[in-house]
Parts: structure tokens; sequence; C-alpha cells
């Protein structure tokens, strides 16, 4: 029983963490408006996630990032960030345009695409989980989801 309880208490840590990327796309709205700038507010979003990850590093007590860690890395793993500011960068201008529930659903579709494709071929060295008739349902109630929110 304590593995199931587990697994319920991670899932409500992944939701919480779902919440908070809503919470953020409002919050850098917000300042974008207040500066007058998206450039601005996705810099300060990332400035500010930087300082926090640097706390956490320095709290968890790993070691500071060495010549050794970065050599064994390959060169498209680094594109995380870029992939993450275009995510932010995106959120930031369509929000006011689209609404925040219509930017995450259509958010939500692409990772779902996304990860159904790099599920299926095993990309990037990820474990190959094959595409299904029910995984691709799932797909499509979320891009019907995404119909029901904008209307």
């Amino acid at each position: 029983m304590p593995g199931a309880y587990a697994n319920v208490v991670f899932y409500l840590l992944v939701v919480g963490a779902g919440v908070s990327v809503a919470l953020q796309q409002v919050l850098n709205t917000n300042l974008r408006m207040e500066l007058g700038s998206p450039w601005w507010a996705g810099f300060v979003s990332y400035f500010i996630g930087t300082i926090v990850m640097l706390a956490a590093v320095m709290a968890s007590g790993q070691p500071w990032l060495s010549a050794a860690m970065v050599t064994r890395t390959s060169w498209i793993s680094w594109a995380g960030g870029l992939f993450g500011a275009i995510f932010i960068g995106t959120a930031i201008l369509m929000v006011p345009r689209l609404g925040a529930a219509t930017v995450l659903a259509l958010v939500v579709v692409g990772q779902m695409i996304g990860s159904l494709v790099f599920d299926h071929y095993g990309l990037l060295g990820i474990p190959q989980h094959s595409a299904s008739p029910l995984r691709f349902a799932g797909a499509v109630l979320l891009v019907l989801g995404v119909m029901l929110i904008r209307r």
C-alpha cells in the first residue's frame, strides 16, 4: 500500500507543477504589461528561475558544474534552454491574445503530440513506448478539449 500512496503523491506533485505553469504564464503576462516588453519579461522569468535553481544546487550539496561534467554531455542536451525560451516567449505573446486556458491547452496538445512521437521512436535516448490506438485516442481527446475550451 505505501507504493500506491506514493504514486498518488507523485501524481499530485505533477498536477501542482502543471498549476504552477499556468500561474507562471499569467504572472509573465502581467510582467510583460508592467515592463512594456515581452523580452524583458522572459528574461526576468529566466533570471529568477536561474537564481532558484542555483539555490537548489547549493542546498542539495551536489558538486559544482565542472569541465568533466560538461564534456560528458551532448551538444543537443544544451538546447533545452532554447526550447524553454521559445515556450516562455510564445506564451507571453499569446496569453493576452488567446487566454491562458487556450494557450496552455494548445501547449498540452503540442506536448502530447511530441511525446507520442518521441516515445514511439525512442528519440534522444528515451525508452521506446509504441504508440497505440488508445494513446492516439487520448491525443484526439486533448484536441477536442482545446476546441471546447476555445469556445
